[in-house]
C-alpha cells in the first residue's frame, strides 16, 4: 500500500466526467456444466480457478457492433444525452464484425451516433481504459465536448470450444460510458498510466488472421485463428502490472489505496482479482467482480461492472474508483477518478 499524500489535483479546472452508463449482453447463458458436456472439465475445477459459474454467448446473428450499440444506447438513455451531441465515438474491440471498416462506424450507425467521428481501439483486454485516457485527451484539448467510449468483444468467435485453458474464461458483452467536461463539485478522471510491451506478444495471441498470416485452408485447421495463451505467464505478469500501475495511477492522483471506495478491474480471473486487491491492500468487498456471472468480456469487461454497480448502488457521488487491466500486447493500464456526473 502506498502512503496518501494529499496534493492540489492538477486537473481540478478541468474536470472530465462520466455522465452515462450502459451495458448490454446477450441472453444465451453457457453455464459450467454445459462446457463440461462439451470439453474435458467440470463446474468444480473451472469455479475454483477461476471463479466463474456461466458466461453470455452471442448467437450467430450478434455481432459485437450489436452488443456495443446496445450499449451505447443505454449509456446516452441513462445519461440523458441526445445521440446527436456525441462527436467522438471510440469503440475498443479485439473481435471487429470486419476487418474493414472500423467496428465503430457499425455502431454509430446502428446507434445514430450522426455527429460523431469514430475509431476502433485494438488492447484487448486493456482497450477500455486506453480509450478512456485517449477520451479525455480530446475533452481536455477541446477537440471534442462529449465522447462515447465503449468495450464490446464477441470472445465466443475466437475461441477454441475444445481448449480448455481458454474456453472456460471468456464471454461475451459490452459496457459503454459519456464522457464530458464537468462542472460540479466531482473531480472526475484525477490521473491515468499506460504502458506495453511487445515482447510478451506471444505469451496471449492469435496468430492467424492478419496480414503476417493471412488465414488458408491448412492454418484454420491447424487452429491458428483462435486465442491462444500461456496461462501462468500471463497471470504472473498480469498480478505485477497491475498492481504496480494502479500504484503509480494513484501515486498521480495523490491518493493511498485505503480511500479508494470501489476496484472496478478487468474481469480476468477471480484469483488475479484477489492477488492484484492483496498487493493495494484492498478488501474485496470493495472490489466490483462480476465474472462469476459473465465470465472474461475483454474490452466490455470493466464498463459492464462498472455499470452494474452505479445502477444497484453501490457506487455514489464523491467515491474513488480505480479502473485497472492487462491485456494482449502487453497492455495495461489504470486509471483513477471520483465519482460524479456533474
Amino acid at each position: 500500500m502506498i502512503k496518501s499524500h494529499k496534493m492540489t489535483n492538477p486537473i481540478s479546472q478541468n474536470r472530465v466526467v462520466i455522465s452515462g452508463v450502459g451495458s448490454r449482453v446477450p441472453e444465451k447463458i453457457l453455464t459450467n456444466d454445459e462446457l463440461a458436456g462439451m470439453v474435458d472439465t467440470s463446474d468444480e475445477w473451472i469455479k475454483t480457478r477461476t471463479g466463474i459459474s456461466e458466461r453470455r454467448i452471442a448467437g450467430s446473428h450478434e455481432t459485437t457492433s450489436d452488443m456495443a450499440a446496445g450499449a451505447a444506447l443505454a449509456a446516452l438513455e441513462n445519461g440523458k444525452t441526445d445521440a446527436s451531441e456525441i462527436d467522438l465515438l471510440i469503440v475498443a474491440t479485439i473481435s471487429p464484425d470486419t476487418a474493414m471498416p472500423a467496428t465503430a462506424c457499425y455502431v454509430q450507425e446502428k446507434a445514430g451516433l450522426k455527429n460523431a467521428m469514430c475509431f476502433d481501439m485494438a488492447a484487448a483486454c486493456s482497450g477500455f481504459v486506453y480509450a478512456l485516457d485517449i477520451a479525455y485527451q480530446y475533452i481536455l484539448t477541446g477537440a471534442a465536448k462529449k465522447v462515447m467510449v465503449v468495450g464490446a468483444d464477441k470472445m465466443s468467435a475466437l475461441i477454441n470450444w475444445q481448449d480448455r485453458t481458454t474456453c472456460v474464461l471468456f464471454g461475451d458483452g459490452a459496457g459503454a460510458v459519456i464522457l464530458e467536461q464537468g462542472k460540479g463539485k466531482s473531480l472526475g478522471i484525477m490521473a491515468s498510466s499506460m504502458k506495453s510491451d511487445g515482447s510478451q506478444a506471444s505469451i496471449l495471441h492469435i496468430e492467424a488472421g492478419g496480414a503476417a498470416m493471412p488465414l488458408t485452408p491448412e492454418n484454420i485447421t491447424e487452429g491458428k485463428q483462435y486465442i491462444t495463451m500461456e496461462g501462468s505467464v500471463v497471470f504472473k505478469s498480469a498480478v505485477r502490472s497491475m498492481s504496480e500501475i494502479a500504484e503509480e495511477a494513484l501515486a498521480k492522483a495523490g491518493l493511498s489505496s485505503s480511500e479508494i471506495a470501489w476496484l472496478v478491474p478487468h474481469q480476468a480471473n477471480k484469483r488475479i482479482l484477489t492477488a492484484v486487491a492483496e498487493k493495494l491492500g484492498i478488501s474485496m468487498e470493495r472490489v466490483v467482480i462480476n465474472l462469476e456471472k459473465y465470465g472474461n468480456t475483454t474490452a466490455g469487461s470493466i464498463p459492464l461492472a462498472l455499470d452494474q454497480a452505479v445502477n444497484d448502488g453501490r457506487i455514489k457521488d464523491g467515491d474513488y474508483i480505480l479502473f485497472v487491466a492487462f491485456g494482449a500486447g502487453a497492455t495495461w493500464g489504470a486509471t483513477v477518478l471520483q465519482w460524479g456526473r456533474e
